[in-house]
């Protein structure tokens, strides 16, 4: 299966006044903007997508659904997922994630760092201190041959914003 780690867009800056709870710290125009000319970058690819799981909190959520929208993916593809918080449970999250579809080929995570960094480590190598930089609204792909936490991934690439907007 093809595994896409994607990192929320470019949001507030964290403002304990402004939003005493960073859950709901949202994406800035800026952030969305550059994130549909990421989207239009990813069409280029030419990748389908099977689900979208996306941590709840509002930068995220909003990145998700932008994604789903500039992609074209229906409603009933984007779920949201506690396990994908920044203090979430990768192994529950693929627990979760098996149970509720098991069929799933091509599928999007959308959270934040440095838990999308871990999550990427510990697949490629069983290390979740692996060096990995994932920038906001970059992504990156691996293959699994199940989606299981123990196993093993295959990094097929890892592109920046600059990158993807590029292509568009």
């Amino acid at each position: 299966m093809k595994l896409y780690v994607l990192r929320h867009a470019i949001a507030d800056v964290r403002d304990p006044i402004k939003y005493p709870d960073d859950s709901l710290r949202p994406l800035t125009k800026e952030g969305k903007d550059k994130f549909r000319r990421i989207c239009a970058g990813i069409r280029r690819l030419r990748l389908t997508f099977d689900l979208v799981v996306s941590s709840p909190y509002t930068r995220a959520r909003q990145t998700a659904e932008i994604f789903c929208e500039e992609l074209k993916l229906g409603k009933n593809q984007l779920v949201f997922s506690d396990h994908l918080t920044p203090f979430g449970d990768p192994q529950a999250l693929f627990e979760e994630i098996s149970a509720q579809h098991p069929n799933v080929a091509n599928l999007v995570c959308v959270g934040h760092e440095p838990y999308l960094s871990e999550l990427i480590g510990s697949l490629l190598c069983g290390n979740a201190a692996v060096s990995i930089t994932l920038k906001k609204g970059g992504l990156c792909c691996l293959t699994l041959n199940q989606l299981d936490f123990a196993g093993y991934a295959t990094l097929e690439w890892l592109l920046t914003p600059a990158q993807m907007i590029a292509m568009s």
